[in-house]
């Protein structure tokens, strides 16, 4: 019999660990009604789950509108059926009334004026440190980076699908490649898509596929990314880029592990693995509704968090040395004591990807046999607005933004004095949306005193 749990579940952490998964079943949370806040665990020891206002119930309820045994709730393999057990009022999902339904995660469930929402059951990983300082073409010996190699090494022996959450350049895609250079997928394709170059107009075509004559322009059948990768891996960059309207489609492809080509009426199976990046704060993103709630649950399975190389400093002589050899084009080059140091100083927001840009461009202006630093660590030379010509477009885009995101907030907020009802009302924006913009900066004076 399953265990009523009693503790507060919330759906996503407070604060978002470097590492977690999540554990087969979930937990059905009370959010709304005379018991909220009360919750009950679905796991493999506990397949069958009881909703009503008898104690013989896994979760008793108060309300007097929920019958006595109201609802079940069973694991069957992945998925979790959800049976009304004849209740005098009946049982909702999204305004419609069912006896029998599969649900998944965020799915929310209204039995009397009850509404309880389904949940995963969200485990903090810390991994012991790895005892090597690489993993495959990642190199690190930062604590937290070995003991993400440690993780992927484990989760690489599985299918589970992943997300990895990072600034830009923190090396995502490389982390994803050696994921299915170290499973039994090795041997078959690794596809790349980048969910935010793509025009959306696109999207559904370039990913699932299409057939003759289904759109202007589809004069033959083509095969989408996700056939691409049949027997292989699917790595889908820059995932909360991804248009919400579009989310759907890719949300049922996880789901049925099948595809629709466009203009197509049948679904063709696929044996591919997902792993996901973004660069954004996904779990913000659902809070605001800019990104769906279950797709997020869905490709979180496994959540890994790469750290920027501004808080593994000790990393950079580790890493300005394998990119000198690499670039050095067989020369015996040095790096001097008062260079290391200038590098190590740098804020480097660009992360691995700038620093690999510049270790290369100071060996190819090398003098002697010591690397340029000079030369190619142009730190005041920038354009107009601080822009870096220097970095990917969309990369120096971000940049400037998060800068102009800094000052605007910073001088808003001073301005009020830290009043942030008027400072909202002055910058046009959402409450809710300016308190985040102050944590994401961290310019809460309070907070600084405090410390």
């Amino acid at each position: 019999m399953a265990t009523r749990d009693k503790t507060q579940v919330t759906a996503l952490l407070e604060e978002l660990p470097s590492f977690s998964k999540q554990n087969r079943g979930g937990i059905f949370l009370v959010i709304k009604g005379p018991d909220r806040g009360e919750s009950v665990r679905l796991a493999e020891d506990n397949a069958v789950v009881y909703f009503g206002s008898s104690p013989a119930c896994e979760l008793t309820l108060s309300d007097k509108t929920v019958s006595r045994k109201h609802l079940m709730a069973e694991l069957v393999g992945d998925e979790v059926i959800m049976r009304d057990n004849n209740s005098t009022n009946g049982t909702f999902i999204q305004g419609s009334r069912f006896k029998e339904i599969t649900i998944g995660f965020g799915a929310e469930i209204k039995l009397g004026r009850t509404v309880i929402k389904y949940l995963p059951d969200e485990e903090v990983v810390e991994p012991e440190p790895s005892q090597q300082n690489s993993f495959g073409t990642l190199l690190g010996g930062d604590t937290k980076v070995r003991q993400l190699f440690q993780l992927l090494q484990d989760v690489a022996a599985t299918d589970a699908t992943v997300l990895i959450e990072g600034e830009t350049g923190t090396g995502k895609e490389l982390i994803a490649e050696e994921i299915h250079n170290h499973s039994h997928r090795r041997d078959g394709p690794f596809v790349v898509f980048d969910c935010g170059s793509v025009p959306r107009e696109l999207i559904e075509s370039m990913l699932f596929g299409h057939v003759k004559g289904s759109f202007t322009g589809a004069i033959t059948d083509r095969k989408g990314a996700f056939a691409e990768a049949h027997g292989g891996t699917i790595f889908l960059d820059e995932i909360g880029e991804m248009a919400l309207d579009l989310q759907p489609s890719l949300l049922r492809v996880l789901d049925k592990r099948a595809v629709k080509k466009v203009g197509s009426n049948t679904y063709e199976k696929i044996d591919v693995r997902v792993v996901a990046a973004t660069n954004r704060d996904l779990r913000s993103e659902v809070g605001k509704k800019g990104f769906r709630e279950d797709l997020y649950y869905r490709l979180a399975v496994i959540r890994v968090s790469v750290p920027p190389l501004r808080e593994r400093g000790s990393d950079i002589p580790l890493l300005v040395n394998h990119f000198v050899r690499g670039f050095a084009s067989g020369r015996e080059l040095n790096v001097a004591p008062e260079d290391m140091a200038r590098i190590q100083r740098h804020s480097w927001p660009g992360n691995v990807r700038e620093l690999r840009n510049v270790i290369e461009r100071a060996c190819l202006l090398s003098r002697g046999n010591s690397i340029n630093i000079d030369d190619a660590l142009v730190e005041e030379a920038a354009p107009a607005l601080g822009i870096r010509t220097d970095l990917p477009f969309k990369e120096a885009k971000g940049q400037l933004v998060e800068m102009f995101e800094r000052e605007y907030i910073e001088d808003l907020i001073r301005r009020h004095k830290m009043n942030l009802s008027a400072a909202a009302r002055e910058a046009q924006i959402d409450r809710k949306h300016l308190r985040e913009l102050i944590r994401k900066y961290g310019l809460d004076p309070r907070r600084q005193d405090d410390n």
